[in-house]
Order: C-alpha cells, then sequence, then structure tokens
C-alpha cells in the first residue's frame, strides 16, 4: 500500500525527494523557490503553503501518492529559500498569483490541481477565481476567508478566550497604551529599521500561532516557531498582508466572487476546534459553493498533521486523482 491505515484512517505517504528544483525569476526583486516532486508524468498539482511567510516542508509532499502525481511546491515571496528574505515590496497577493500563473508555464503545465491551507487556502481560492480555466481542482483545509471578522478573532478579541496562557504573551510585547489596535502594533514593530525591534515583536507574533494551531495548544508549539529568523519572515510577510486587508478590493471579497469557481470540483477539510481559522468560514464557503465536499473533523484544531486532517486530506486527493 502507498498509505497504510491505522484504525481505518489514512495516514501520510512515503517520504520523497524532489526531481528538479531552482529558483524563477519575477518581474521584481524577487526570485521563487521551487520544488517538483513524485512522477514527471504524473497528474500536476500545486501545493501552496500557509502564513503567508510560512514557507514549504517536505511533509507538504506526503499528501499525494507520489506514484500518480507531479507535485510542485514553492516558497512565496520573501520566504523559505526565495528571494530576498523578509521582503514586503512588491509581495501581495496580486503578485503571488502571477508567481504561480508564472510557474505554471515554466513548467509546462496546462490546468493543475490547486491544494492548500490556512492562508494557503485563501490563495488557492483567490487564484482559482482570478485563473477558473487553470484549476482542475481544489482541495482546501483551514479555510481562511481573511476576513476583518476573522482577523480580530485572532488578533484582537475571541481566541484569548480559549488561550489565555498565550494571549498573556501575545499581549507583554506591546504597551498596554496600544493594545486597542494589537495588528496596528506589531505592523510598526515589525517594520521598524531595528532589526531587534523586529526579531521580538516578531517572536511574540508567531509564538502565539504556534500555541494555538493544535487543540494539544502550546505544548505542542512546533519548533519553528521558535526560530528567530523564521519568526521575522512569517510575522513581517502575514502582518502586511492581514493590515492590508490581503489586498482584496473588499471585505468578503472571496465570497463575492464565488460564483467563478462553481463549477470546480473542491474538498474542504476542516477541524471542528480550529481557533485560528474558525469553522465558520469553511461553512459559509460550503454554502456558497455546494459542489464541493465538506469533512468536518471532530478532533482536531488547526494543524495539517493531526491525524484526522491527515486521513481526510489523503482521501480527498485519492479522489481528485480519479477525476
Amino acid at each position: 500500500m502507498n498509505a497504510s491505515q491505522s484504525l481505518g484512517r489514512r495516514t501520510l505517504f512515503a517520504e520523497t525527494e524532489p526531481f528538479s528544483s531552482g529558483w524563477m525569476p519575477t518581474d521584481g526583486p524577487h526570485e521563487i523557490f521551487y520544488e517538483e516532486c513524485g512522477r514527471k508524468d504524473g497528474r500536476p498539482c500545486v501545493i501552496l503553503h500557509g502564513g503567508p511567510g510560512g514557507a514549504i516542508n517536505p511533509t507538504m509532499r506526503r499528501f499525494f501518492d507520489p506514484l500518480k502525481w507531479r507535485m510542485v511546491l514553492f516558497d512565496q515571496r520573501g520566504c523559505g529559500r526565495s528571494r530576498p528574505n523578509a521582503s514586503l515590496d512588491d509581495n501581495t497577493t496580486w503578485t503571488l498569483i502571477q508567481d504561480i500563473e508564472r510557474l505554471r508555464e515554466r513548467l509546462g503545465v496546462e490546468r493543475w490541481t490547486v491544494f492548500g491551507g490556512s492562508w494557503g487556502s485563501t490563495l488557492a481560492l483567490a487564484y482559482a477565481i482570478a485563473h477558473p480555466e487553470r484549476v482542475e481542482a481544489l482541495v482546501l483545509r483551514g479555510v481562511f476567508l481573511l476576513t476583518q471578522r476573522e482577523l480580530s478573532w485572532f488578533y484582537q478579541d475571541g481566541a484569548s478566550m480559549l488561550f489565555p496562557d498565550a494571549w498573556e504573551r501575545f499581549l507583554a510585547a506591546i504597551p498596554e497604551e496600544e493594545r486597542g489596535d494589537l495588528m496596528g502594533a506589531y505592523h510598526r514593530r515589525l517594520t521598524h529599521p531595528d532589526r531587534r525591534i523586529q526579531a521580538h515583536a516578531a517572536t511574540a507574533w508567531a509564538q502565539w500561532e504556534g500555541d494555538t494551531i493544535s487543540i494539544r495548544g502550546p505544548e505542542a508549539r512546533p519548533f519553528k516557531f521558535n526560530d528567530v529568523d523564521f519568526a521575522i519572515a512569517f510575522a513581517r510577510i502575514e502582518c502586511h498582508y492581514f493590515i492590508n486587508g490581503g489586498f482584496f478590493e473588499k471585505d468578503g471579497w472571496i465570497l463575492d466572487q464565488i460564483d467563478r469557481i462553481q463549477n470546480i470540483p473542491g474538498w474542504i477539510v476542516q477541524g471542528r476546534f480550529d481557533v485560528v481559522t474558525p469553522l465558520e468560514a469553511a461553512w459559509k464557503l460550503k454554502k456558497a459553493w455546494p459542489g464541493a465536499k465538506l469533512d468536518i473533523i471532530w478532533d482536531a484544531g488547526h494543524a495539517s498533521t493531526e491525524p484526522g486532517v491527515i486521513d481526510a486530506l489523503v482521501r480527498a486527493t485519492e479522489q481528485a486523482a480519479r477525476l
């Protein structure tokens, strides 16, 4: 078997190494690192990481059967191995969509399945809305529509009630008189010319997310959220996107444009206890896009590596492979 089963749940496919990688130039200062894995003649898919600013990792390859798929992964502008690191210049949702299209053309792909979790789901939806003719299917996890309601929940008031211990650490980086607008206060520090000020704010910002992605809470914080270099790129880019409303024309833009993807097959996997991107967004997406399949995982939070989420995502990619 290519993916084993445990208590009836599918697990990740075996580790696989890239058969190709490199840097793709853009029209501006950025160079985009990308890699290809699986079968050279396999069904094409592009895998979008979260954040924004989160970077790709080897586990992301393991949701797809390497004997069936030609997997394309890339580090979005300013993060991972893309260059220059932590740069906010010319870094918007629309320039990332241009990068996806440029990469598709570079690799000679006509249409592909788009896979994304958290911010990756936002970018996947925005890309599909912009280029529906290039999307064969969508596989989404931890849906994030990047609305003010979602941002306020996680960065101002809401998630704080479920993780008061982690929230205290998040608040500690900001003086009390600035706490009425935490994203704004963090943005000032994350764009400060002094790297030490950036690093202090970035560490607190990144660890807040790391503390809340699993239903196990802070004890399950992934190690990468403690790395200062990762945290600076991650926090700077996230806050840059969020303070600008994802660079969408209006709040709620994705659902307003959802008719453009009605004919695209879709799978939505959502943890019932996801605090970072709560179930409400996935629920609204499913109601607006009735052809998509919504799988609510009763014992999962936000993390892609929780057993029920892995099971549902692997089943989704297996179904997408049969389209």
